[in-house]
Formats: structure tokens, sequence, C-alpha cells
């Protein structure tokens, strides 16, 4: 009896040791596609917006928030997968698909993992989080010392089938609108995109549609679309910050496309397009308002069109650049097109014209974790022997992390208009990066532009709704040459100050509160020596 007691205990001993053995960890994503792994199943875990396993998440407005919201379709998240059971796994495919949903404004988080793996099957769990994408509200802001205000009703992801629909009141330095919007960015589950817009104005009306398949993917295949719109305004003409003249524009643009790819071949991405464009404008002048010296010439170009493009599969997972504390993603590899098409009179054009626009970029890390950002485009008309209308213009940015908290970022941006129409002019001002002085101060066909940042990220969290940041930044600048000079202020500019940046990171409406104080360095008399921002941004 003693004897097999002993035994019992024995065994039962062994079998807790057993137990207790952990469990061998899963192979990487990359482990994977190297040992050629086919992918099983693929769960969705769509999840509200707050966790309220998280004893900081849960309470009651939280909780509240959660059952007010509809949460995304499985469905919807399902068809943004560039991947699917049976395929081999691919690091590529996987990267771009979180790259992907973490672009929509209906989800705050992303996350792709492997769950289970067996026989050289891998099932694949998508988790996502959802935002709050009901806007009911009211906007405000403030730059260059003009404000700007407006209300609307907008909703994100109506019914969670990611459809976009508002309403909305707004008024900015030009006009007052009243703006109807819905769109849906994969309508009939391939990627087709349709939207449509409308908005009466105060001085005219503005409409376009869209019905676009694009090249939704490194991987895709092919892409197709038709898009027009039509806009009637009065545009401005400002000097030294005030209106100088004004006149009317119609405009009307249009557009059908159809192009192929064979996909990725080798971190390399080929891309062809046929397609014709029509471009018209109409000018004249308005009653009541300061006419300009000379109006622009009514043109109208309808033009055939190939287009080419060249993108390279290379990019940077990175924290705390133009976000805080969410994931961002730098294209480091050159992304290129071209694209040239010819006007003639038997297709309807007021004119013979080539017309022409061409743009690169690449990232580079000069060291580890330093980018630098650097991007040139031109577009323009070739008639008669002669370039017109042509601008040339460059960038880069520069972002230098020295601290876990702190970052150095420098920008510097040149354009050059060359023989422009009446009416084309390169602006700058404290709407447009010379925070420290009116708003289109200067204006001209030459403009460069300089800014230094130094920025603060912090850990702060308030609500769990928020993050802050800080910056302290110095703009330098000039827009010079044409016929509408700045003569009261004509030279070099330069401002310095410092601002709070607030990230709203639950919301679908996630931009970010830019809270501004700028100071003009040796202003002329007529500028206030003391400038605040109020501006809402897409990143830092």
């Amino acid at each position: 009896m003693l004897r097999r007691f002993v035994i019992v205990l024995a065994v039962a001993a062994a079998g807790g040791v057993l137990a207790q053995e952990p469990t061998p960890p899963l192979p990487s994503f990359e482990q994977l596609e190297a040992e050629g792994a086919t992918i099983g199943e693929v769960r969705v875990l769509n999840q509200d917006i707050f966790d309220t396993d998280d004893p900081k998440e849960d309470n009651a407005l939280f909780r509240a928030a959660n059952a007010l919201h509809i949460k995304t379709r499985v469905g919807v998240i399902r068809r943004a997968l560039l991947f699917k059971s049976g395929d081999r796994v691919s690091v590529p495919l996987i990267e771009e698909t979180e790259r992907l949903l973490r672009n929509t404004r209906y989800l705050y988080d992303v996350h792709l993992r492997p769950v289970a793996y067996r026989d050289g099957v891998v099932d694949i769990e998508v988790a996502t989080r959802d935002s709050w994408t009901l806007d009911p509200g009211f906007s405000v802001g403030r730059s260059g010392g003009a404000n700007t205000g407006g209300i609307n009703l907008r909703e994100y992801n109506l019914l969670g089938t990611g459809t976009s629909v508002s309403l909305s009141r707004s008024k900015d330095i030009d006009r007052t609108s009243n703006e109807f919007q819905i769109s849906n960015d994969n309508v009939f589950r391939n990627w087709t995109g349709v939207s449509y817009r409308r908005a009466s104005t105060s001085d005219g009306s503005r409409e376009s549609a869209a019905v676009v398949r694009p090249f939704y993917a490194l991987d895709a295949r092919w892409a197709a679309g038709v898009r027009a719109a039509r806009d009637d305004r009065i545009d401005a003409i400002y000097n030294a910050g005030v209106i100088a003249s004004e006149y009317r524009t119609r405009e009307r643009l249009a557009e059908v496309f159809g192009g192929w790819s064979r996909g990725r071949d080798d971190g390399w991405v080929r891309r062809y397009s046929l397609g014709v464009s029509l471009v018209e404008d109409a000018y004249s002048l308005e009653p009541g308002r300061v006419a300009p010296a000379q109006l622009p010439p009514d043109d109208k170009l309808v033009t055939p069109f190939v287009r080419f493009e060249l993108l390279e599969d290379r990019y940077e997972k990175v924290n705390n650049r133009n976000q805080i504390g969410r994931p961002e993603f730098f294209a480091l590899g050159l992304a290129s097109t071209v694209q040239i098409g010819r006007a003639t009179t038997g297709l309807g054009s007021s004119r013979d014209a080539w017309v022409y626009s061409a743009s690169a970029s690449r990232g580079f890390e000069t060291v580890p974790e330093h980018l630098l950002y650097a991007r040139a485009a031109v577009s323009g008309q070739y008639a008669d022997g002669r370039v017109s209308r042509q601008q040339l213009g460059g960038s880069a940015q520069y972002y230098l992390p020295h601290h876990r908290r702190w970052l150095f970022y420098a920008s510097v941006s040149a354009d050059v208009l060359t023989n422009p129409v009446a009416g084309d002019n390169l602006l700058l001002g404290g709407d447009n990066g010379l925070r420290g002085y009116p708003l289109r101060y200067q204006s001209g066909d030459r403009r460069a532009l300089l800014t230094l940042e130094e920025r603060f990220h912090t850990d702060v969290f308030p609500f769990r709704l928020f993050r802050i940041g800080g910056a302290a930044f110095l703009d330098y600048g000039r827009a010079w040459g044409g016929d509408n000079r700045n003569l009261v202020n004509p030279g070099w500019l330069a401002d310095v100050g410092f601002g709070l940046r607030i990230f709203s990171v639950r919301a679908a409406f996630s931009n970010v509160l830019h809270l501004d104080i700028a100071f003009p360095l040796d202003p002329d008399a007529d500028i206030k020596k003391v400038q605040y921002l109020v501006k809402t941004k897409a990143s830092f």
C-alpha cells in the first residue's frame, strides 16, 4: 500500500513538472516565410474603442462610448487584407496590410501576429481597435491674423461600413461654405472607391465626383477610374497681407484613365497608365470688386496622356516623429511619377500644347534613426517653343532624435514659377509657413522657406484620449519676383516662437491641434509684435 502511494506521488510530481514546461514560442513572420509556411485560418478580432479589461480604461464614460459606438464590421477589415487562407506567408504583404489598415481613420490600433503553427500551416490573428468616428461639433482657428471656424456633423464609419458622410458649415479667410460629402474607399469589394462632394459657398459653388479603383497596393495589377469637378469662386490677389484685387474663376476638371502593372518585382514596382484629362478655366471681372490689372487668359486643354510610375518597396517603422506614441511608416524607397500629354485644337483645346508633370521622392537614413526625406516636382506646359505656367519645386525634411522625448526637425523648401499668367503666385505668410506674419504676406514667382524646430514628446496621456507635445521654432523665408511684389516689406523675413501640440488619438478626426505664439523679427509698424495661432494639422 505504501509502495503504491509513493508511485502515485512520483507520477503526479512528474506530471506537474511536465505541465509547467513553457510552451515553445511561435516563430516570427520572417521565420515562417523562410520555412515556406502556408496561411491557415485568418482570425479578425475587431475590438471596441476602449479596453475595459485595462483598469485605466474601465470607467463609466468609456463603457458608455463602447456601447454607443458601432464597431467596424469584420467583413470591412477582412476585405482590406492583402492575404488570405491558402497563401504562402509573405512578410512584405503582412507589413503592407498593417500600413493600409493604420491609414484608415476608423481604426486606432492594428496588430498582426501568428497564433498557432502546425505542420507548416500558421493561423494569423488580425487585431484592430476602433476609433470614435462620430464628430458632432465645431472648430475654431487663427493664423496670419485671420480667424476661421465651423460647425459639422460627420461620421467616418457609418454603421461600421467604412463609409464617411458629413454635413458642415465653415468659414475661412476666403468664403463661407455649406457642404455635403459622402465617400467609401472599397464599395464593390475590389478596392473601388466612390466619392461625391457638393458645396454652396458665399461666392459660388463647387462639386466633385469620382469612381476610382486605384493601385491600392504594391502588388495591384490594374487601376481605372473617372473623376470630375467644377468650381465657381472669387479669387483674390494679396499684397502685404491685404486683398489688392479680385476676379471670378470658373473651373472644370475631368479625367478618365486606365493602368496596369506586373506588381512587385524584386522590390520594385512599375506602373503604366493611359488617359484623357480636361482642364478648362474661364475668368471674368466681378461687379463691386477691385479689378486686377490683367485677367488670366481663358484656357481649355483636352489632353490624352501617358503616365509612368516607379516605386521602391522600402519602408521604415518609427515612433515619435510626426506623431506621439503611434507607429509611423516612412517611405525611404524611391517614388517617382512622370506624365506627359498632348493637347490639340482638333480635340477641342483652345491651343496646341504639351502638358507635363514629374515628381520624385526618396528617404535616407544617414545614421541609425536619423531620417532625411527629399522631394522634387515640376509641372508645366510647352507650346510654340516656349515653356509656360511651369512650377519647379523641391523640399527636404530632416529628423534627428537626440533623446527618447526630444527631436530636432529641419525643413527647407523652394519653388520657382516660369512664365506664369496673371493670378499665378507663390504665397508666403502666417497661413503657410511664416507663422509670425499676416497671411499671404508676400507673393511672387520665387519662394524659399526654412523651418527649424525642437520638438518635445511627453508621456502625458490625459484621460487616455490625448497625447501632449510641444515645440520651439524658427521660420525664415521670402517670396519675391513677379508683378505682385510686397513693396512694404520685400526682403527676407524671420520669426521665432513656441507652441503646444495636442493629439486626439482615439478619434477618427484625430488631427493635431497647434497652439502657437510667434514673434516676428524686425517687423514693419503695421504688423503685430505677437501673433497667436490656433490651427489643426495632420501632424506635428
